[in-house]
């Protein structure tokens, strides 16, 4: 699988081609959609463009890519970055009216399980993120179920971003769900083909790189997307 990440936490200083808004978004997914992607990931942002997990911003950006594209899957962030209170994260996720089909949650973030807790209990896909070995262990002692383990490097350094990959997919439990690796920055490209030649799920958009494989700058979401597709059929 194939899930094209479509901004995170950056904004058009850090490419002119961001998607901020709901309709951005909307269009971004359906480029990406029609190269191949599964499914796509957002970070919603409200009137100031500031992350937000308000019902009406969620709501915004879910319904715009639904008419846009229907029957594309959309998961959203609930890092603890958008809402450091984690009664904060449980409260806005439990007052959703439009539901997301997966949303991420951080495992080594505080109150992690209880934000899991309220997305599985709304029928919600659970992402269990996955950064460090201590993350690992930390998501071990959740006793909510989650439906797929991002396992993701945040080193820059390209060996240590591919050594982290190892050392946490070697500790995942052998019964774990489904998996998705890559990294951010200098180590996408690498980690990205790591995760094709083992045969995982992967992902690949302006927020974790806005850079083609070769360093030079990516025009757009879809162009990321399209080398993605070029390194997975190599």
């Amino acid at each position: 699988m194939l899930k094209a990440c479509l901004n995170g936490g950056r904004d058009r200083r850090a490419h002119p081609a961001v998607p901020l808004t709901a309709a951005e978004l909307a269009t971004d997914a359906t480029r990406c959609a029609a190269l191949g992607v599964a499914a796509v990931h957002v970070h919603p942002r409200d009137e100031a463009g500031a992350e937000s997990l308000r019902p009406a911003v969620i709501a915004d950006a879910l319904t715009a890519i639904r008419a846009a594209r229907p029957g594309l899957p959309v998961g959203v962030s609930t890092g603890a970055w958008i809402s450091p209170d984690p009664a904060a994260r449980v409260a806005a996720v439990r007052a959703w009216q439009v539901l997301p089909d997966f949303a991420s949650v951080n495992a080594h973030e505080p109150g992690a399980e209880a934000v899991a807790a309220a997305l599985h209990e709304r029928g919600v896909l659970v992402e269990a993120g996955l950064w460090t070995l201590d993350a690992v262990a930390a998501y071990r002692r959740w006793r909510v179920p989650a439906g797929r383990l991002l396992v993701e490097c945040m080193a820059e350094d390209v060996a240590v971003a591919l050594a982290d990959a190892a050392r946490i997919l070697a500790a995942l439990p052998a019964d774990a769900p489904s998996v998705l690796l890559h990294a951010e920055g200098p180590a996408t490209w690498p980690v990205l083909a790591e995760a094709v030649r083992r045969g995982l799920a992967t992902r690949i958009g302006f927020e974790d790189t806005v850079c083609l494989p070769d360093g030079s700058p990516a025009a757009d979401n879809a162009a990321l997307v399209a080398a993605a597709v070029t390194v997975g059929a190599s």
